[in-house]
This record gives C-alpha cells, structure tokens and sequence, in this order.
C-alpha cells in the first residue's frame, strides 16, 4: 500500500456506538492514524482493507442458495448447489458459476464514509459504519 498525499495508513482498533443528543444510535469504527494528516470531522472517505476470511464454504453461506426441499424423497440434499449446467450443449459449466469455495479474505473498498470524530493529537479517528477487516488489521484511508 503505497503513501501518496491523500492517502493515510491506518489500523483498525474497534468497533463501537456513539449515542447522539437526538438519540439516535450510530454504528462507528475507530482507526488509529500510523501517518500524520490533517482529517477533520465531516471529511468523506473511502476505506481500503482486507476483509475477514471465512475459509471453505458452500454455496448456502458464500452464495445465499436456499438448498433443496426437505421432503419429498430428499435425503441428503437439503444444502446442495442443485443442477450446475446443460448437459449437451454447451457439454461443460460456465465460467464464473457460483460454486463452493474459499469465501471473504479479498480486498475491499467500502466508499462514502463520514469522519464523526477526531481525537486531540489526530491519533485516531471515529468513522461512520463499518470498515473491512478484524480489529489490529490495516487499511488504507482515501480523502476524497
């Protein structure tokens, strides 16, 4: 991850809420700045990081398949994929079917993130919402 001006490194230290005077609940995320720059409260970012991996998984958790019926003579199909292509023509399956396999772990950029607040120093900083990865991971901050 290469440091240009606009872009800060960061690690992800917890998430949290922050109860507002009007009572409404806002789900936030507090990164600790490892660059020294100037975010002020409002900014809009986007976040780069690496999102949790969840190794092997079937096609009902990577996918959201709804699996098989459970009666009508069905023994043990219930989280199958079911049918995966043609059978003469085209005689193979597409390229790129939803199949089982090693799910999340991939780089993600989650855009349109507000800073709710910064700490004195500039250390760290309160994000609106969620940010790819697990606590300690680190992400690249993007000022748009």
């Amino acid at each position: 991850m290469a440091n240009t001006t606009n872009q800060i490194r960061a690690k992800k230290v917890e998430m949290t809420q922050v109860f507002r005077e009007d009572g409404v609940v806002v789900p936030t995320t507090i990164v600790q700045l490892m660059d020294e720059v100037q975010l002020e409260v409002g900014d809009k970012v986007k976040v780069v990081g690496k999102s949790k991996g969840k190794g092997f998984a079937g096609v009902i958790k990577r996918w959201g398949f709804h699996g098989g019926p459970k009666t009508h003579g069905q023994k043990d199909k219930h989280r199958a994929p079911g049918s995966i292509g043609g059978g003469t023509d085209p005689a193979r399956v597409w390229k790129g079917k939803k199949m089982p396999g090693r799910m999340g772990g991939q780089r993600v950029t989650v855009q349109n993130i507000r800073v709710i607040e910064v700490e004195e120093g500039g250390t760290q900083v309160w994000l609106k919402g969620a940010v790819p990865g697990g606590r300690s991971s680190k992400v690249l901050i993007v000022k748009s």
